[in-house]
């Protein structure tokens, strides 16, 4: 009965260490310091914030960090690397305050690219995924490459930036169909007319007469999430050369009220 007894004691006390444990690793963020420096340094659309939206953007850094593991498979995961996760998933819902990703726990970094079946090795030729929205039992999860996601704030990219493609495919899903109409955060009279300006433009693309990614043609939902890097990440060339886009992802993502990119002096 002793024996018992102890071996109880022993399985509770493991188990009380384990979700110690576990409660330690949730809380352990990275210093305030280190959260401005990165923002500062890698994220340009925060760069472009006026002084009280940069300190909002931080802390909503912070509380993403606090809410969503990020999990490295078979890679270290940095205090970077989680901060440049965090802001990615903020920059897409920066118009919204307040608002969280309610289909997302976590975000799971892999070393490179992967297949659909998850497998990163370097002998499987069929890796060419660089990031995913989880589905079915990898449902309320994200998958991303980690050079993918530092290629997506080197400042040298095409408008490629995979982490915050991702999120908005996630913004979209809202809804509960990632469709291409994050009908979530539209009025309904503005659900026709960007139907045709989707239309419209994947037509443009396949016909190579636009500068979007031609991976926007192919299909709605890529056309939205390919718009919206562009519209974030190059807002005044953006704005230059699809104006009824542009003010269409504006009202999207709320961006007026933040004045957003009225304070972009140029492109690089």
């Amino acid at each position: 009965m002793l024996g018992l007894i102890f071996i109880i004691l022993v399985v509770t006390l493991m188990l009380f260490l384990q979700i110690t444990l576990r409660k330690k690793q949730k809380i352990l963020l990275p210093p305030q310091a280190l959260v401005t420096r990165v923002l500062q340094q890698r994220v340009a659309y925060y760069s472009r914030l006026a002084a009280p939206d940069q300190l909002r953007f931080q802390k909503e850094t912070t509380a993403f960090l606090k809410r969503v593991k990020i999990t490295g498979i078979g890679t270290a995961i940095t205090s970077e690397d989680r901060i440049l996760v965090a802001a990615s998933g903020i920059i897409a819902i920066f118009g919204f305050k307040g608002w969280q990703y309610p289909n997302l726990n976590e975000v799971l970094v892999y070393p490179d690219r992967f297949t659909h079946d998850f497998d990163f090795s370097e002998s499987n030729e069929d890796r060419n995924i660089l990031g995913m929205v989880g589905n079915g039992g990898m449902d309320n999860m994200m998958i991303l490459s980690k050079p993918a996601l530092h290629q997506g704030f080197s400042g040298y990219t095409d408008y490629g930036n995979t982490a915050l493609h991702e999120f908005v495919h996630l913004l979209d899903k809202a809804d509960g169909e990632t469709n291409g109409i994050p009908s979530w955060f539209m009025d309904k009279d503005d659900i026709l007319p960007w139907l045709q300006l989707v239309h419209h433009n994947i037509q443009a693309i396949k016909e190579n007469n636009s500068d979007i990614d031609p991976y926007g043609a192919t299909n709605a939902a890529e056309f939205f999430a390919v718009a919206a890097v562009y519209f974030f990440e190059k807002p005044q060339l953006f704005k230059q050369n699809h104006p009824g886009l542009h003010a269409s992802l504006q009202k999207v993502f709320r961006q007026e009220e933040i004045g957003y990119p009225s304070q972009v002096a140029s492109n690089h």
